[in-house]
Formats: C-alpha cells, sequence, structure tokens
C-alpha cells in the first residue's frame, strides 16, 4: 500500500531498542512535528473546508501521540529531551518543496506529508513486530494503523486538489528520491534515522 522503494533494515529496531529514551524522546518531538505541519497546510489553505475539517482532525491525533508519548517517558522516569533536528525530513523537503503555484506548493506539501507519514508508518511496524517490550509493541502497531490513515487522508486530498497535476508521477519520483535517500538513515535511535 505504502509503496516504498527500500524497506527499513531490521537491525534498525534493534538499534533503536538499545536507547529507548532517545527514541521515545525523538518520536515524541515527530508527532509535535506532524501537528505543526498539519496546521501549516490549514494556514495556507484554509478555503478547502474538507481539508480543513479533516487536518483539524489529524493534527489533535498527533497531539494526542505527543502526549501519549510523553506519558511513556514519565512513567519510565525518563525526561522529554530537547527536541532534536530530523535530517530525514529536512532533506525529503528540499526535494518535495519546489515552489511553482499555488495549487503546486499544496499538492508538494501533501505528498512530503504522505512520505514521511508512509515512512513512519514503516518504521511503527517494524519497532511492533521486533522489539521486546510488549507495552511499547502494542503501543508501535496501534500507531502504525493511525500513521497508514494520515498517509491515505493527505495522498488522498493530493489527487483531490491537484486537478491539472500529474500528482501520481509527482508521487513516484517522490517515493525514488526517497528510497535513495533512506539507505543513508537507519544507524541512529530516531524514528527517521
Amino acid at each position: 500500500m505504502l509503496g516504498l522503494k527500500l524497506a527499513t533494515d531490521p537491525r534498525w529496531a534493534a538499534l533503536a531498542e538499545t536507547n529507548i529514551e532517545e527514541i521515545l524522546t525523538d518520536h515524541a518531538w515527530c508527532e509535535q512535528k506532524a501537528a505543526t505541519n498539519a496546521i501549516t497546510i490549514i494556514t495556507l489553505n484554509s478555503e478547502h473546508t474538507d481539508l480543513v475539517t479533516d487536518l483539524l482532525t489529524l493534527a489533535q491525533e498527533e497531539l494526542q501521540h505527543f502526549e501519549m508519548v510523553h506519558e511513556i517517558i514519565k512513567k519510565r522516569g525518563y525526561k522529554l529531551g530537547r527536541e532534536r533536528k530530523d535530517s530525514y525530513v529536512n532533506e525529503l523537503f528540499k526535494f518535495g518543496i519546489t515552489g511553482g503555484s499555488r495549487k503546486q506548493s499544496l499538492v508538494n506539501r501533501l505528498l512530503f506529508s504522505a512520505m514521511i507519514e508512509a515512512r513512519s508508518c514503516e518504521r511503527f511496524k517494524l519497532l511492533s513486530k521486533k522489539i521486546k517490550d510488549p507495552e511499547l509493541s502494542k503501543f508501535y502497531h496501534d500507531l502504525m494503523i493511525s500513521e497508514a490513515g494520515h498517509y491515505t487522508t493527505f495522498i488522498g486530498f493530493a489527487r483531490k486538489y491537484g486537478e491539472g497535476i500529474d500528482v501520481d508521477k509527482q508521487w513516484e519520483d517522490l517515493l525514488k528520491f526517497e528510497g535513495e535517500l533512506i539507505q543513508n538513515y537507519g544507524t541512529s535511535e530516531t524514528i527517521h534515522g
């Protein structure tokens, strides 16, 4: 369903498990950034009532996920560390957000968002299957399902509001780029690292 060109090496999950506090902190900030991204899309495209409605719900879910991760951090006696730079997302952003008309900018942002959700979904699935901690295994399984829904929301709106734009070709180009990009990641205890 996701169309990712390169699956995450399962060794990444083992690496993530060596530093649960770090992976949880990074994950918490990813959820905060996802909520902020949805609000940004709403702010720039408020004339699309259905998009505003659905992305408000999505932003609220992302904030709930942030809260859920923070609760796990507190419960385990960890501290929420400082926000981390996400080089993967920044490189993806540079490729996917390339200007053009207002409509093109919307499509670009929606496809960029869909890609992040797709990769997060894939990583959460891997964590849910490989991590030995039963609480985190279930948690990441549940979040995987949510991320798949977010992916579908973003890609659906890109197709809906991309009239006159070859959205499927842009998506394929982004998938190809991401498949090459992700080869540089998977070696740190971060969601996209």
